[in-house]
């Protein structure tokens, strides 16, 4: 063997674990932790997304709901994780961008505990009814509600999928624009929000659009707007709160997006984030979440992280104007 051979393996050897381990990822299954119920669109995203990711790297991408807190039990959960690309979490405007300003302490930090790794998509989410409720109160779109909540103040049941969710405040800052009251329940997600909203128990909702789309077509809930600026184009003829209302200036949309450990590194990073554009622009996936209500994104790390920033600014003063407050 001759010596330059030799002072080569003799550097590999002494190398950190942590180096080959790096090279060797992904070297067991990586769990996506949805910080929410299964059936949201948290859930729905990350069930679209993993089996490409599984496909693109070799190795099964899982699925772990963990709800509670408004995402918060979960978010805290991937941030005590290994950083070493094992462990991501299905991020979402409630735990990196509105729970900051709501919860008086929160069990981690959105910007210091996690690495953005891409955005996934945005949604705007849409108001909706039980068909039966909104028959029986004579509701039949946004301004019939303003109306009959500041008659009745407290006599509606708003559903939302947890506390800080952009469910939760797109909610509340209806309620704050338009001087009504309506009751809120959180959950701990929009699946089983939905279930006791299509059963009668809740009255309405501002649910996420991909949760609500199947239900909507189904004729089990009523839709009566969608809080985006702009109509969204799987439901063309759905007017937006601000235009339906009309209720100027209103707009509150959602977005979930994948996010690592800090200190997980960023080959890591780069290699999921360049994955999941690629899985994102392929036609089969894109046109899927499309017709769901979903715009994919796949935006690089630095991206997401700005989007972070400028996110959590802006629910802040939401938070602060509606006077939302955790039930």
């Amino acid at each position: 063997m001759t010596v330059q051979r030799r002072s080569v393996l003799a550097l590999l050897a002494a190398a950190p674990a942590g180096l080959h381990a790096q090279a060797a990822w992904p070297a067991k299954p990586v769990r996506i932790v949805v910080p929410f119920a299964a059936g949201g669109t948290t859930d729905i995203l990350a069930r679209a997304l993993a089996p490409e990711l599984q496909k693109a790297f070799g190795q099964a991408f899982v699925v772990d709901n963990k709800p509670g807190a408004g995402g918060n039990v979960g978010a805290a959960e991937v941030a005590r994780s290994a950083a070493d690309g094992h462990t991501l979490l299905m991020g979402t405007v409630g735990t990196h961008g509105i729970n900051a300003a709501l919860y008086p302490k929160l069990p981690y930090d959105p910007i210091k505990d996690f690495v953005p790794v891409s955005l996934v998509a945005a949604v705007p989410n849409v108001l909706v009814m039980n068909p039966a409720k909104a028959e029986q109160l004579g509701i039949k779109g946004v301004p019939d509600l303003i109306k009959y909540a500041k008659a009745n103040p407290g006599k509606l049941n708003m559903a939302s999928s947890g506390n800080g969710t952009s469910i939760h405040l797109s909610g509340e800052l209806f309620k704050s624009m338009t001087g009504s009251f309506m009751v809120h329940f959180p959950y701990r997600g929009s699946g089983p929000a939905l279930l006791d909203l299509i059963g009668g128990t809740m009255d309405l909702m501002f649910d996420n659009l991909p949760s609500a789309m199947p239900q909507i077509r189904a004729g089990k809930l009523k839709a009566l707007a969608v809080t985006s600026a702009e109509r969204s184009q799987a439901l063309p003829d759905l007017p937006t709160i601000a235009e339906a209302g009309p209720v100027k200036g209103y707009e509150a949309s959602s977005w979930f997006g994948l996010l690592a450990p800090a200190g997980t590194p960023m080959d890591i990073v780069t290699r999921l984030q360049q994955e999941t554009a690629k899985a994102l622009g392929a036609p089969a996936l894109k046109e899927r979440l499309l017709s769901q209500g979903a715009i994919p994104s796949g935006n690089t790390s630095a991206e997401f992280a700005k989007l972070i920033d400028s996110e959590t600014k802006k629910w802040a003063q939401v938070v602060k104007v509606s006077g939302a407050k955790v039930d």
